[in-house]
């Protein structure tokens, strides 16, 4: 029985040495396919460099195919193919988007990405347009133009630089908050608002350039992460990502998402997109915004909050974070009453991830939902259009010095009764 075993085992392997065309090669199957097994996932975060997963991977899919076939037909444990799996979803996705994965290097720039942001919000679209239930992809190419358009404004300040007037605007903003409401009021302020006053003339191009990649090294990351996920599921099915748990990539939570997108059920549908848009927010990028908060004190906190004040989303019906939680400050007039100032700014840092997240599950998930299943027409006719077309049209940032003196126009005192005061 162990011989005979033993030339079944020999004659698979032959058979899959004979399958990978390295028959005539000195070196086997197994020990070429032991050079990819147990690899980290170095560049998982692609702040460490461009290219895939790990360096030693290959980048040509159906030998990334014929090593991952091999390591199944092994009975390889799938953790320890974990880096294989993932390069070949990765190169697969990619090549479908028509990004060159090999080269795409998030810190080379937006003139250098440019076309690799509009491929792949283009390809996040189309798998909407095709797969009724990809909610979370057609969001997230909905918010790319946002995003693309956000990022092209940034590097055009590091070349024209600078931003003019966004200091002298924002102390115009204090300044009027403390005539009506008092110094008291101050500190009830957004510490974005402040940043800007502090470090808005002090930004260089060289901190643009810097937060420039760190965002750009978030959208690959964020690509990196669920575009294999979903290449996976409409390639093979919820089989080939059950693989992906079973290798370690995600959690039984991802997995249970993906099963309630399979559905067919709309409320289930919705639940596993949201999901999916939280690991995207926490898992993935959670972190990197906190870093680009920090950036050297006040100019990442100014940069940050400026982002969120300018931006006006895509997705119909989705107000703007400028209107979902403006500023608004409780205080007592010279005459003794009770009064609110309300400003339209937000009071909420974007980068900070539990407002965001509220901003999200209040506006962008209910009423993404309520597109898809209620005026898909109009929807489908937004993500047809070119997305050259779609990001040009939203460049919000250089309009920021604008919107803070806006600001002071639009900043509205209503007299409060007592009791509401009090309640």
């Amino acid at each position: 029985m162990r011989i005979g075993r033993f030339l079944r085992v020999a004659a698979l392997s032959l058979a899959t040495v004979a399958g990978l065309g390295l028959v005539a090669a000195p070196v086997g199957a197994e020990d070429e396919l032991a050079r990819y097994l147990d690899l980290p996932l170095v560049n998982r975060d692609a702040a460490q460099g461009p290219g895939g997963v790990n360096p030693e991977l290959p980048y040509d899919g159906a030998r990334l195919r014929e090593l991952l076939d091999a390591a199944r037909a092994r009975g390889v444990a799938p953790p320890r193919y974990a880096a294989l799996l993932y390069q070949y979803w990765l190169v697969d996705v990619t090549g479908k988007a028509g990004i060159d994965l090999r080269s795409w290097d998030p810190r080379a720039g937006v003139r250098a990405n440019r076309q690799n942001l509009i491929n792949s919000y283009r390809y996040y679209e189309d798998l909407q347009l095709a797969h009724r239930e990809l909610q979370w992809a057609g969001m997230g190419g909905q918010v790319g133009a946002d995003f693309g358009g956000g990022l092209e404004d940034f590097e055009l300040m590091t070349d024209i630089y600078s931003t003019p007037g966004i200091a002298e605007s924002a102390r115009a903003v204090i300044g009027a908050v403390r005539q009506v409401a008092g110094p008291q009021a101050l500190a009830l302020l957004p510490r974005g608002l402040f940043a800007l006053a502090e470090a808005g003339s002090q930004i260089t191009p060289a901190d643009l350039r810097y937060l420039i990649g760190a965002i750009l090294v978030m959208q690959k990351n964020i690509f990196s992460d669920l575009m294999p996920m979903h290449d996976a599921y409409v390639t093979e099915g919820l089989g080939a990502l059950a693989e992906f748990q079973a290798a370690g990539l995600f959690g039984e939570d991802i997995m249970n998402a993906w099963r309630d997108i399979a559905s067919g059920d709309d409320d289930r549908v919705a639940r596993g997109n949201g999901l999916l848009l939280r690991r995207e927010q926490d898992w993935v990028i959670g972190e990197q915004w906190n870093q680009a908060r920090a950036y050297k004190g006040a100019v990442g906190e100014a940069i940050t909050y400026a982002s969120g004040a300018a931006g006006s989303p895509s997705v119909a019906g989705v107000r703007p974070p400028r209107e979902f939680r403006p500023v608004r400050i409780p205080f007592t007039m010279a005459d003794g009453k009770p009064a609110l100032l309300t400003l339209p700014l937000p009071d909420w840092n974007w980068s900070e991830l539990d407002p965001r997240w509220d901003y999200i599950t209040t506006e962008l998930l209910p009423k993404y939902k309520d597109q898809v299943e209620h005026n898909w027409p109009a929807l489908e006719a937004t993500m047809r259009t070119p997305y050259e077309v779609q990001m040009e049209s939203h460049r919000p940032l250089l309009t920021i010095p604008q919107l803070l003196d806006s600001a002071i126009r639009g900043l509205r005192i209503t007299p409060v009764e007592r009791e509401t005061a009090v309640n």
